[in-house]
């Protein structure tokens, strides 16, 4: 194969990767809520474990888990996990797992936290936003 056939192959497996990519984030099943007046929305997408899932249900339900993350209500919010990484092993967040807050709009707050959490993975898959949080109105 030569030169330009190998970098067109390689700009078409990276299309068909974004597409890929693209279609799963559209077909993720979201639930939300309202937790101490602010909408609540948590992406469960298919690589959390069954620990993950109950972990951010609680945190998307209860006004003090979810202060453990979201510190003030005044902005926006979201938190990124890495899918390879995952949200909670051994009991405890792990490092990529990140939460920004106090943005002054949700894709704001998606860009942050998925900047912050694809700066601390070691994985190679890009995070991904698994909770969002939009102030009260």
């Amino acid at each position: 194969m030569g030169k330009t056939a190998m970098k067109t192959a390689g700009v078409l497996a990276a299309a068909i990767a974004a597409l890929a990519g693209a279609a799963q984030a559209q077909t993720v099943p979201v639930e939300t809520g309202v937790n101490g007046g602010s909408a609540v929305s948590l992406h469960l997408h298919p690589f959390l474990t069954p620990e993950e899932v109950s972990t951010l249900r609680l945190v998307a339900s209860n006004d003090q888990a979810l202060s453990l993350f979201v510190t003030s209500r005044t902005g926006h919010a979201a938190l990124a996990v890495s899918p390879d990484e995952g949200f909670v092993r051994d009991g405890s967040a792990v490092p990529s797992a990140v939460a920004l807050g106090d943005l002054p709009d949700a894709e704001a707050a998606r860009t942050a936290a998925l900047a912050a959490c694809d700066g601390a993975r070691k994985a190679q898959t890009p995070c991904v936003v698994v909770l969002e949080v939009a102030p009260s109105q």
